[in-house]
């Protein structure tokens, strides 16, 4: 295996089947390509590659840069425990920007990439202004020596699997549904840090507070059933809250949104380590209690909803 990370010196040596996207959430229906993927590599001889970019080309063009499902290295391990044996995540740059869709399957793809075959969904775009898709994918197959595959795509109820509609299930506190589509807990990883120190002395609680990586899209404000898997592989149930901690008036984060659980059957110092934060429920939405008692309360009744 062999990733090219922030680089245009790609150079892949071996036939490859290819798959391009953001991949963002490896969500059911992205399983379905790397599933396609692998059975072609199995049949012709053809290691995997996948083609993203370090940046979305729309927070570079757009301006548009929106917390992701998954950030970028949490992406490559997805990609690592999938089987693929070349990442190329690509800069976004003036150069690519300029780049018709036909020169980049020319001078990338099939100049770089050593593309054989590539795996694409239906409303694949890529190039400038989106002048590549599947359809110039199929005329250029033949001529340049490549086959093309398009997966239609995974639906639930009637609409497209895609990490837009994850995301929405995520802001709205759907978790059980984001779930689904995912195929797998959606989670937040980060080392522990100090808190306000009122969890154990103050409410009885003590619980643990981990700031999401930088660009990871957190669900929406609100306590959740969740399960912690600590860095020695124990896995403890928890109650989490994510959110600005509005009833602590001297908050030592300013009320920055972040993730703090209570973990239920557990003592211990965590403190500089890094864990996993699973979320399987929602339980209540984020509230702003007059006093530390009222808080205190309101816990207790969170986790007795877990027992």
């Amino acid at each position: 295996m062999k990733e090219w990370i922030g680089t245009t010196d790609v150079a892949i040596d071996v036939p490859t089947v290819v798959s391009i996207g953001k991949f963002d959430g490896e969500h059911k229906g992205h399983q379905k390509i790397l599933k396609t993927m692998k059975e072609i590599a199995s049949w012709e001889g053809y290691a995997t590659a996948i083609f993203t970019f370090g940046t979305p080309p729309a927070a570079v063009v757009e301006g548009n840069l929106r917390p992701q499902i998954d950030t970028n290295e949490e992406r490559r391990e997805r990609l690592r425990e999938a089987g693929i044996m070349y990442i190329v995540e690509y800069p976004f740059t003036q150069e690519t920007a300029s780049m018709s869709g036909e020169d980049f399957i020319r001078s990338v793809l099939i100049g770089k990439m050593n593309m054989k075959a590539i795996v694409a969904g239906p409303d694949c775009s890529f190039g400038k202004d989106r002048s590549g898709n599947a359809a110039l994918l199929e005329k250029l197959g033949p001529v340049l020596g490549f086959r093309t595959v398009i997966i239609q795509k995974e639906k639930d109820d009637g609409r497209d699997i895609s990490s837009t509609y994850i995301r929405e299930e995520l802001m709205r506190g759907d978790i059980q549904k984001a779930n689904e589509l995912l195929g797998s807990p959606y989670f937040v990883e980060g080392t522990v840090r100090e808190g306000n120190h009122i969890g154990g002395p103050v409410l009885g609680f003590p619980t643990v507070n981990v700031a999401a990586p930088a660009g990871k899209l957190l669900p929406r404000s609100g306590v959740y059933e969740t399960r912690v898997i600590l860095s020695d592989h124990r896995e403890i149930r928890g109650v989490t809250n994510v959110g600005g901690n509005p009833s602590v008036s001297g908050d030592r984060q300013n009320h920055v949104p972040r993730v703090e659980t209570f973990l239920l059957d557990f003592s211990g110092n965590l403190y500089g380590q890094k864990i996993r934060i699973e979320f399987y429920r929602f339980l209540r939405p984020e509230i702003k209690f007059d006093s530390l008692e009222s808080l205190r309360a309101q816990i207790e009744k969170d986790v007795k909803c877990l027992k």
